[in-house]
């Protein structure tokens, strides 16, 4: 087990040709793995991003045809790679999990993480999302070991949900891998800020390949694919465009920081218990 880990980021702007968003997939992971990655990770919907009733076409099953072109990429490079997620096809008519899948280098599965939060909202007159409407979620916490450093996986709007990456970091993360989609709307205000708090908060490197630029029929991603280190500090963060970025962890900096400042050591879940809260009067 080495202390060092290079990642590769991709940012890439997914649309409605599937055929050719995986092979600008491919071309990315490619460049990441010449600059030296020995992981490379996708954005969320890396197979598909466009007009909602244009999604069944493009769902598969896990293993499938997406998962073997993947798999035959990471074990081309010998590297590990999270395929972003994709749309994994359900037991339930019109129905489909957000599922993001983790390769080894050997180009075998090591993990499937089918995204728990779904981004329903309704911010009128700016962004309007019904994911709920054909994604079904996930209920499993998932870790996974990359080269002997735990990560833990989440999707985009799992953003927002910090317990879930506090259960990660409990589960050993080291990493906490958001791969996401997010819009401009929203991203602009609150990529960086929920994206370092999620890093100061359980002193792990926070991975985070975005989406960029628009996609039909009307909506924007924000872009800036980041790495960000356990103190919270962005070390490499991509440009307004398609491409690659890459950074280097270091896992003794990781010890050195929780075990300087060891607030996850310091917690006290003990007086965290649930209580009852009045709600009116």
């Amino acid at each position: 087990m080495s202390d060092t880990l290079r990642v590769g980021l991709v940012q890439i702007n997914t649309r409605e040709d599937k055929t050719a968003n995986l092979q600008r997939a491919e071309e990315l992971i490619d460049a990441a793995a010449a600059r030296g990655a020995r992981f490379v990770a996708l954005p969320e919907y890396v197979d598909y991003l466009g007009p909602k009733d244009d999604t069944a076409p493009d769902a598969e099953t896990i293993p499938g045809e997406m998962t073997a072109r993947f798999g035959a990429v990471a074990r081309r490079h010998n590297i590990w790679l999270l395929g972003g997620s994709m749309r994994e096809r359900s037991a339930t008519p019109g129905k489909f999990y957000n599922s993001a899948v983790l390769y080894d280098p050997a180009g075998e599965i090591a993990a499937v993480y089918r995204k728990i939060h779904l981004f329903d909202i309704d911010l009128t007159g700016n962004v309007t999302a019904n994911e709920s409407a054909t994604i079904l979620p996930g209920d499993d916490i998932v870790t996974a070991e990359i080269d002997g450093h735990t990560a833990g996986l989440s999707i985009c709007y799992d953003l927002r949900f910090p317990e879930l990456y506090r259960l990660l970091a409990l589960a050993g993360a080291e990493m906490l891998l958001v791969p996401a989609a997010f819009t401009m709307f929203t991203g602009k205000d609150h990529w960086h800020v929920l994206l370092r708090a999620r890093a100061i908060e359980n002193q792990a490197y926070v991975l985070a390949p975005g989406q960029y630029g628009p996609h039909a029929p009307a909506a924007q991603c924000y872009g800036h694919s980041v790495v960000i280190d356990p103190w919270g500090t962005v070390i490499a963060e991509a440009s307004d465009t398609e491409g690659v970025v890459v950074a280097d962890l270091d896992f003794a900096y990781l010890r050195k920081i929780r075990k300087q400042l060891p607030s996850l050591a310091n917690r006290r879940p003990s007086a965290y218990r649930e209580r009852a809260v009045a709600v009116g009067d």
